[in-house]
C-alpha cells in the first residue's frame, strides 16, 4: 500500500464571502492510496476554525503507518479533515478492488438525486437580491448571515427568490437574543432551518429557548462524541465529512442522531466534486442537503458530479465510489 496527499488549488467563480471572511479559491489536501493495480481517491478541506491548515494535514497523513485501514484509522488521527481524506480514499481503494459501488459495500441503498440547496454569498441587500433573483429556478438556498444587518438582506433574498425555500446560516454571528428578537421575521419570510446561530461555546444559551425555526447544530457537532453535548440546544445536526472524519463516522453519526430524534442536514466545505461524492450517500433521504461546493467553483474535477432539477446525483464510478 501506498499513500500519497498533495495539495491543490480550484479557483471559484466568483470570491465567496460569509461573516469571517472572504475566499476565492478552494484549498484542498487530495489523498492517493494504491495497493495491487488500483487507486482510491479521497479529498479534504482543512478549516481554520477547527486549528487546521494544508500543512498540518498533511503532516497527519504523512505521519501515517505504511498500511492502514479504516478501524485502524479511527485510533491514528482524530475527526477532522485528514482522517477524511484517507478515509475516503480507502472506500475507494476497496470499491476498485472489487469492482463494487461503496453504497454496495457498505450495505446502503442504491443512492439517487438529492435536491441541493445553493448557497449565496454575503453581501450587501442589492447585490443578494440580484443573486436570488439568478437563482430563483433553484427550490432550496442557503443564505449566509450573521452581521448586525441580517434583516434587510434576508428580505431581499426573499424579494428575489419568492419561491425557493430558505435556510439561515449565521455561523456563530447572533446570540440567543438576536435569535428570538429575529424568529418572527423568519417565520414570516418562510425561513426553514436556522444553522449555527450562537458560538459553539455558548451554545448553553439556547437550552430552554422557544425555537420556532429549527436550529442546527454546525460548528457544535462533529461526531458521535458531539451528541452528548446537543441536548436541549438544537433539533438538528449538520453532518460534514471535514468534521467527521471521513465516510465511516458519518454513516455512524447520522444512525446515531436519527435514534436521538435529530434531524439530519448534511453539508459540505467549498471543495469539488471528489469531496462531495462520498457525502451524497450520507445525504439520502435526510432533511436538508447542502453539497453545492463545486457549484461554486470556476473549475472542477473530471468526471463531475451531476446538478439538475432533481438535484445532486451519486458520483460516477470514474470520479470515486
Amino acid at each position: 500500500m501506498q499513500i500519497t496527499a498533495k495539495t491543490e488549488q480550484f479557483a471559484l467563480k466568483v470570491p465567496f464571502t460569509i461573516s469571517r471572511g472572504t475566499k476565492v479559491a478552494a484549498d484542498v489536501v487530495t489523498v492517493e492510496i494504491r495497493e495491487g493495480g488500483a487507486i482510491g481517491r479521497g479529498e479534504c478541506v482543512p478549516y481554520a476554525r477547527y486549528g487546521e491548515s494544508l500543512a498540518s494535514v498533511m503532516d497527519q497523513i504523512n505521519g501515517l503507518p505504511e498500511k492502514v485501514n479504516r478501524a485502524d484509522l479511527l485510533r491514528l488521527l482524530p475527526s477532522g479533515a485528514a482522517r477524511n481524506a484517507v478515509d475516503c480514499a480507502l472506500w475507494d481503494l476497496e470499491a476498485k478492488q472489487r469492482s463494487e459501488r461503496v453504497w454496495a459495500l457498505a450495505s446502503l441503498p442504491q443512492p439517487g438525486p438529492e435536491i441541493c440547496a445553493y448557497t449565496l454569498s454575503l453581501g450587501e441587500p442589492d447585490e443578494m437580491e440580484l443573486a436570488a433573483r439568478e437563482n430563483a429556478h433553484r427550490p432550496l438556498l442557503k443564505i449566509k448571515l450573521g452581521t448586525p444587518e441580517d434583516m434587510p438582506r434576508l428580505e431581499a433574498v426573499r424579494r428575489g427568490a419568492p419561491r425557493s425555500r430558505l435556510i439561515v446560516d449565521a455561523n456563530e454571528g447572533w446570540s440567543a437574543e438576536i435569535y428570538s428578537e429575529l424568529a418572527p421575521y423568519l417565520l414570516r419570510l418562510d425561513v426553514g432551518l436556522v444553522e449555527q446561530p450562537v458560538p459553539a461555546d455558548q451554545d448553553e444559551s439556547l437550552i430552554g429557548l422557544i425555537k420556532p425555526v429549527p436550529i442546527c447544530a454546525d460548528e457544535s457537532c462533529h461526531d458521535r462524541e458531539s451528541l452528548k453535548h446537543l441536548k436541549g440546544k438544537y433539533d438538528v445536526i449538520n453532518i460534514k465529512l471535514d468534521k467527521t472524519g471521513g465516510l465511516t463516522e458519518a454513516l455512524a453519526l447520522k444512525r446515531a442522531a436519527q435514534e436521538e430524534g435529530y434531524g439530519i442536514m448534511v453539508g459540505c466545505m467549498v471543495g469539488t466534486s471528489l469531496g462531495m461524492a462520498p457525502a451524497v450517500l450520507v445525504a439520502q433521504g435526510v432533511g436538508f442537503t447542502d453539497l453545492d461546493g463545486p457549484l461554486l467553483l470556476g473549475e472542477d474535477r473530471m468526471p463531475p458530479l451531476a446538478y439538475d432539477g432533481r438535484g445532486v446525483h451519486p458520483s460516477q464510478a470514474a470520479l470515486w465510489g
